[in-house]
Formats: structure tokens, C-alpha cells, sequence
């Protein structure tokens, strides 16, 4: 081992580049569905071994002198992006007569921007570097803070942050409870970059005991909290949820909306499911109604006559304000609507956080000169809302609402969940098919479940659709592409182990404490040098 990492480590060029950009794409592999996390105890270590090598002009400006571990660091990120997102592509070839031609600037653009945050992460770490344990340190606090801005600079982009590979199941997803993604974040790539220390040998003893320790104290805490029996539930309510499987290649037909629309109808209003009862709530996905209440009100005298008292559907839809479809001034949100028993919409909430080409287009009066338009999402550009709040459901349950890809952030639903019982995602993933895309979704929404300590509803176009306990664990889903319902029985009884703001504090005091032990370590390398 020690030969390899010595050819690792002098590197340079293309090999440099190629070996960076190969181990980043390999630990994808720790990500959903693969959830193969040992993959990152081989990928991070080249990491480290890498940057061992990646010396600028020791003559040269501060710039100058981190560029080489900079490169290391977004070729690492290219590959890893490249690797994880590829699918997003899928979404242009549901069009492909219109969008095919943008194929390249999604597939490659995309991970060409985000490898500059794992760059960043790079330089940062180089910055704090040393050749003990200090430097596995300094990765940790470079890309704890990458991935912290991640969430939010540019209009924010979370997906696959490195600490979702350590938590593949619900064992071992109960410590992001307390340290928040952030801490996460930080502390697995600490121990996914440990095994460099084989190499030198030099605080090889303290490297196992801390991984011995964090390891145990992960398996442990997960261990200890789903055998903890939950509090009892104060109340319930008998939900289904509704996965369609509706063609995109249909789902803006004006000729087969009737049919969709009955299909909708046809699962919602079939009978329970034997051991449950008449459900109280009824989920649809994201704009799963195929047209605007708006053009259709006998759609909402239908769904009075298919809901029986006391019962309230939630939808995605298509709201329009300002007039009519055909008004040049309307305006269009993704939204949800709440639906009750005499057909009469009892509350909506709009998408805050839109996708950026896909439902709106930044900078749109530029671009369009162009000729750059929106590439996806449906026949027309939304506007984002102003506000979110939590809908009332039947008994009194107080549900929060994300739509799509808004239960991706953390600070986006933890800030929203303490007025709420219960966390409601609804989303289309059939735009990306059966790639790892939709499973990478559903597994972050299942991570914000335990985060937030609420009973997850999801509801998506072609799956996952799926009921998760406030522990994380899936109480029951239906598979990509199955069409149907689920019953289920949610008891309404779980609560956050600490509130999101000590998360947050938590997991800035973990990416601190990395950033002090490498700068001592730093620190005492130079003194000892000089």
C-alpha cells in the first residue's frame, strides 16, 4: 500500500487528473440505490494522497501555490457529479425534438459548476494542511464547508452531499438527528479519508480509536433510538397516497386529460385496503391534476361527489392567477391544494424554491436573446411563492407540504417543521425514469423525516411513493412505475430529538473543531520544520 499511494502521491498532469476524477466518480457508488459506502473508504484516501502531492511555487502567490490541490479537488467533484447526475439528461429526452440540443449543458454543464465547491473544498483543505492525522482533518472541515454552501449559494443544490453515503439505512441515520447535515457531512468524510493513515503510520493508533469510537458511537446512537419505543401517539389518521404512473409523453394531452383525470379518481375512490379504514387523506402527486380548475370547475363538483364527509385530498396542481389561460398578464404556481368533502379548495400552498431552466429561467430577458427557453416542467413558466405554511388536515394534524425537490434542504424543512405533525412531499421523478435519480430523491426526503422527527407522506408521478415513520424507516411504498394506493394508519406522535437550530450549532461546532485540530497540527508541523 505504501508503493501505491508513493505513485499516487507523484502523480502529475492527466494521470493526476484522471486518477481524482475516477475516484470521485467511484464514490458514487456510496450513494442511492447502490448504498455500497465502503466505496468512499477507498475513494477519499486517494483523495488525501492526491493532495499529499498537489505542492505549488512554494515561490509563487497563495493562489498559486493552492491551484494544484484546486485541480485535485474539482476533478474529484467532476467525476463524482458526472457519475451522480447523469440521469438529470432523461428529462430532455422526454422532448427530445425540442431539448435534445441542451443534452450536453445538463449532463456535463451541471457537474462542471458543482465540482467547483469540491475544488473549493480542496484549497481550503490544502490551505490547513499536514502529514499526520491534521490533514484528514482539514478535508473534513473543507468539505463540511463546501457542502454547507452548497445548500444555498446560486439558488442552492444539495443533492448527494457526501453524508448521505453514511446513512444507507435506518440504523445508521439516526445521528443526523443531532448533528444535522452539516455535522454529517464533516464527520463521514473524516472517516471515509482515515485509511490514508495506513500509508505513514503516523497517528495510526489515534486515526482507530477515533474511527473505533465515531463508528460505534453511529451504530450505537441508531441502535439505541429505534429500539427506544416512541411516545404514544396522541392521535391518527388513515392516509392514502396515489401513484398514477402517468406518461409524461401525456400528461399535458388535452385529448387524454379526461382519462387521467379518472384514473386519479378510480384509486382514490376504490375501497380500503383490508385491516384499514376509509382514509381521512388522500395524497396525489405533483401537478397530477392535467388541467386548470380554473377551465374545469365540474373537476372540483366530481371530486366533492368522490369525497366522503369528513375526507380531504391533497393535489398538485397548476394554480392560475390573474384571468384566464388565455390572459397574457395570468400567472402560474406549483402548487398543492387541499380539496375538502363539498369539492371546494379549503387552502393552497405554493412551491417557494423552484427549479431553476426547468420551471422558471434566471435571467430570462438575457437569455431569451439567445434563444436559450425553459427546457422542462410543463407548458408554461411558473412563479415561485411567497410564503409556506402548514395545511390543517382532518383531526386537527397539521401537515407541511415541499414540493418536488424542496425536501432536498435541510434549513428549507427544518425551519418550516416545528409548526407541523407531519412532513407531505409530493413530486414527478417520472421526468428521470428508472435512473438513480428518483431513488437519490427519495432518499433525502427519508433523511429529513428522521432530521425533523415527523411521519413522512410521500406522493410521486411513478414512485417512490411511500409512507416513513419518524424514525426513517418505510412503512410501506410502491415501486418505480407500479400504478396504485397506499393505506396506512399514520400515528401522529413523533418530535425532533433537539430543535434545527442546535442541529445547525452542533454541526458548526463539529466542522470547527476539525478546522482547529488541523490548524494546530499545521501549526506545530511548520514549528517543527523551522
Amino acid at each position: 500500500m505504501e508503493r501505491l499511494a508513493g505513485r499516487i502521491i507523484l502523480l502529475w498532469g492527466w494521470r493526476r487528473a484522471l486518477v481524482a476524477f475516477l475516484a470521485g466518480a467511484f464514490a458514487v457508488l456510496g450513494q442511492a440505490p447502490y448504498d455500497f459506502f465502503a466505496a468512499c473508504f477507498i475513494s477519499f484516501p486517494l483523495l488525501v494522497w492526491l493532495l499529499d502531492g498537489a505542492t505549488g511555487e512554494s515561490s509563487g502567490s497563495l493562489f498559486r501555490r493552492l491551484l494544484p490541490a484546486f485541480a485535485v479537488g474539482w476533478w474529484f467533484g467532476f467525476g463524482y457529479f458526472l457519475a451522480g447526475l447523469w440521469w438529470i439528461g432523461s428529462a430532455l429526452l422526454v422532448e427530445a425534438d425540442s431539448f435534445a440540443w441542451a443534452l450536453p449543458f445538463a449532463v456535463v454543464g451541471i457537474p462542471f459548476a458543482l465540482a467547483f465547491f469540491y475544488g473549493f473544498a480542496a484549497m481550503v483543505a490544502r490551505l490547513l494542511w499536514s502529514s499526520d492525522i491534521g490533514r484528514i482533518a482539514a478535508l473534513a472541515f473543507g468539505f463540511g464547508l463546501a457542502e454547507w454552501l452548497r445548500d444555498f449559494l446560486f439558488t442552492g443544490f444539495p443533492w448527494n452531499a457526501v453524508g448521505y453515503a453514511a446513512m444507507p439505512v435506518p440504523l445508521l441515520m439516526q445521528s443526523v438527528s443531532v448533528t444535522g447535515m452539516i455535522g454529517m457531512n464533516a464527520l463521514a468524510v473524516f472517516v471515509f479519508a482515515l485509511p490514508a493513515l495506513l500509508v505513514a503510520r503516523r497517528h495510526l493508533r489515534l486515526g482507530a480509536a477515533l474511527f473505533a469510537v465515531l463508528a460505534a458511537a453511529h451504530v450505537g446512537f441508531g441502535y439505541v433510538r429505534l429500539a427506544t419505543p416512541e411516545k404514544p401517539a396522541t392521535r391518527s389518521l388513515d392516509v392514502r397516497i396515489v401513484q398514477p404512473a402517468v406518461d409524461l409523453s401525456e400528461k399535458w394531452d388535452a385529448s387524454v386529460r379526461d382519462r387521467i383525470f379518472a384514473t386519479l379518481m378510480g384509486l382514490s375512490a376504490k375501497a380500503p385496503d383490508p385491516g384499514h379504514e376509509k382514509p381521512q387523506l388522500i395524497l396525489w402527486p405533483e401537478t397530477s391534476v392535467p388541467f386548470l380548475f380554473t377551465e374545469r370547475p365540474d373537476a372540483l363538483t366530481a371530486l366533492g361527489d368522490m369525497l366522503g364527509p369528513g375526507q380531504m385530498l391533497i393535489a398538485g396542481v397548476v394554480r392560475e392567477e390573474g384571468g384566464s389561460a388565455a390572459n397574457a398578464d395570468s400567472r402560474y404556481y406549483n402548487s398543492v391544494v387541499a380539496i375538502d368533502d363539498k369539492g371546494e379548495i379549503a387552502d393552497a400552498v405554493d412551491k417557494v424554491h423552484l427549479v431553476p431552466f426547468g420551471e422558471y429561467l434566471p435571467f430570462a430577458d438575457l437569455l431569451e436573446r439567445f434563444g436559450i427557453e425553459q427546457l422542462v416542467a410543463g407548458p408554461m413558466t411558473f412563479a415561485a411563492g411567497n410564503e409556506r405554511h402548514a395545511i390543517t388536515l382532518p383531526g386537527g394534524v397539521r401537515a407541511l407540504p415541499f414540493i418536488c425537490y424542496e425536501v432536498i434542504f435541510p434549513d428549507l424543512v427544518a425551519v418550516d417543521a416545528t409548526s407541523a405533525q407531519l412532513i407531505v412531499n409530493v413530486t414527478n421523478d417520472a421526468w428521470f425514469g428508472d435512473t438513480p435519480g428518483p431513488y437519490q430523491h427519495f432518499r433525502q426526503a427519508q433523511i429529513r423525516a428522521v432530521e425533523n422527527g415527523l411521519p413522512l407522506l410521500r406522493a410521486a408521478n411513478n414512485g417512490i411513493s411511500a409512507v416513513v415513520d419518524t424514525r426513517g424507516r418505510v412503512v410501506d411504498a410502491l415501486a418505480i412505475d407500479a400504478r396504485g394506493a397506499i393505506d396506512a394508519r399514520v400515528p401522529i406522535s413523533g418530535q425532533a430529538v433537539i430543535s434545527a437550530g442546535q442541529r445547525r450549532i452542533n454541526g458548526m461546532l463539529i466542522m470547527l473543531l476539525f478546522a482547529i485540530a488541523a490548524a494546530l497540527l499545521n501549526v506545530r508541523q511548520r514549528l517543527r520544520v523551522n
